[in-house]
């Protein structure tokens, strides 16, 4: 099991492109779709993080879901 949380960081990086790329919509419902997005990608990196023992990146994810939370509720309100 701990062998294949290595392979953690390629899904988390894949998903994270996908986040950016839909954030960057034009589309107030891709926009949306791509903060969900990205909120999973910070669960993917946190958890992959804490087994490679990056506190550091853990830290900055806990920031940047605050920002995609903070991001989401601007989307509801447009």
């Amino acid at each position: 099991m701990v062998q294949y949380l290595d392979w953690l960081q390629w899904p988390a990086m894949v998903v994270t492109l996908i986040a950016t790329w839909l954030v960057a919509s034009l589309s107030r419902r891709q926009r949306i779709y791509g903060f969900w997005i990205f909120l999973f990608s910070n669960a993917l990196w946190i958890v992959w993080g804490l087994f490679a023992h990056a506190y550091a990146l853990v830290c900055l994810q806990v920031a940047l879901v605050a920002m995609n939370v903070r991001g989401v509720s601007k989307n509801d309100k447009s």
